[in-house]
């Protein structure tokens, strides 16, 4: 255990692994659109766009389980006292985050998100700085934290004209999809100290996915077409998140929250690059861009060169 230790609090492991993560998700922005082309599902159809979430955290639950169990050489499942953790991991990770974030949605602009969605990274430092007191709350941190949002703010208001306008099943509970982010990526470093982080991940995902799912189907959500594009695109969305978050919870596992969120900010900014490249937007990718990038980039410099003893 202490040499896994040693090795998942590396710097350049940190790097690697949060930047693969944020690959992976970055690549999820463009492919879910994709997958809604591919199954017929309109960008207003929030019930049907649940019910889709619904199925693919079920089976990225399902595919971090069985790799997990593969690796460990037993089956992974949460005993009677791990039981309550998964599901109040699930309630946060999976359940609220995702319906907020849908119906918020569906009451504001994709821009306006992504700029709220950009303050997940500091609403996470701050929940495990000052409510769970996790570590400390530096000027250092807060600093590299308003670089990195700057650098996502800039990205999605370039060309774009953003009002001040809001309603709390808008951007209020888009606000609330990051504040629950933030808590469950504090109680996933928490549980992990006794449980085993790929059985939390892989289960919380199975139960969040099935309550997702029968939300959507409640809500007149109905996916009528299923081609074999549309198919391979859901189960590459779902391996997106079975690898991502068991990766993501293993870096949290033997990091502070602060150094691995931090690298939040560069998932809407790989989005947003891989989104113009896939879906053929070629005229988003600017100068600003870039700026934007090397502002991310700075801010999670900044919040990494924090002291070990913090």
């Amino acid at each position: 255990m202490n040499v896994r230790k040693e090795f998942m609090t590396k710097t350049i492991v940190i790097c690697i692994g949060a930047l693969i993560c944020s690959a992976l998700w970055g690549s999820a922005f463009p492919c879910i659109k994709l997958g809604y082309d591919m199954m017929n599902i309109g960008e207003s159809d929030t019930a049907a766009q649940i019910l889709y979430a619904g199925l693919r955290f079920t089976l990225a639950g399902i595919m971090a389980i069985l790799i997990g169990s593969v690796s460990s050489r037993k089956f992974l499942y949460p005993k009677k006292k791990a039981v309550s953790k998964v599901m109040v991991l699930s309630l946060f990770q999976t359940i609220l985050q995702y319906l907020f974030f849908y119906i918020g949605l569906a009451h504001t602009d994709g821009t306006k998100a992504s700029i709220i969605e950009g303050m997940n990274v500091f609403v996470a430092i701050v929940v495990s700085s000052l409510i769970f007191r996790m570590e400390k709350l530096t000027l250092q941190k807060i600093v590299g934290c308003l670089i990195g949002f700057f650098g996502v703010f800039l990205v999605n208001i370039s060309g774009k004209d953003l009002d001040m306008n809001m309603t709390l099943t808008g951007e209020g509970f888009i606000f609330l999809s990051t504040v629950s982010y933030a808590f469950s990526s504090v109680i996933l470093k928490l549980y992990s100290k006794e449980e085993n982080t790929v059985m939390l991940s892989g289960w919380q995902f199975v139960i969040g996915g099935v309550v997702m799912t029968i939300a959507g189907l409640l809500m007149g959500g109905r996916i009528n077409t299923f081609s074999s594009g549309g198919v391979f695109m859901l189960l590459y969305l779902a391996l997106v998140s079975a690898i991502a978050y068991s990766l993501w919870s293993l870096l949290l596992t033997y990091n502070p929250v602060s150094k691995v969120a931090v690298f939040g900010f560069m998932n809407p900014m790989i989005g947003f690059i891989l989104s113009a490249i896939l879906l053929k937007e070629y005229d988003a990718l600017s100068i600003m861009v870039l700026v934007s990038l090397l502002l991310v980039c700075v801010g999670i410099f900044i919040v990494n060169m924090v002291k070990k003893s913090e």
